[in-house]
């Protein structure tokens, strides 16, 4: 799993989280990170992330299929705040 930059030039799916200003981390999923960061930080991305704003990209990872991604994101969903830090603290 190595670090990508997450545009989608490729028909790539992108699983990634975000830390908010609240310190919580959301999940999820996308073709193009840097326009659904974008998204969480105009108010437009998930309701979760609308009042924790500004969000910021701390892990992505790349898969080569949308199941392959969703499946990821649930797993990665399912963690603890800890284990979703480590995540981060490895990019």
């Amino acid at each position: 799993m190595a670090p990508v930059d997450g545009r989608n030039s490729d028909g790539k799916h992108f699983v990634y989280i975000v830390e908010c200003s609240d310190d919580t981390y959301y999940t999820g999923y996308t073709t193009d990170v840097e326009r659904r960061v974008d998204e969480h930080n105009d108010g437009t991305g998930a309701k979760y992330t609308r009042g924790r704003r500004p969000v910021e990209l701390v892990h992505v990872e790349s898969f080569g299929s949308q199941s392959e991604a969703m499946q990821r994101e649930h797993a990665i969903k399912q963690l603890g705040r800890s284990a979703k830090g480590e995540l981060a603290a490895a990019d």
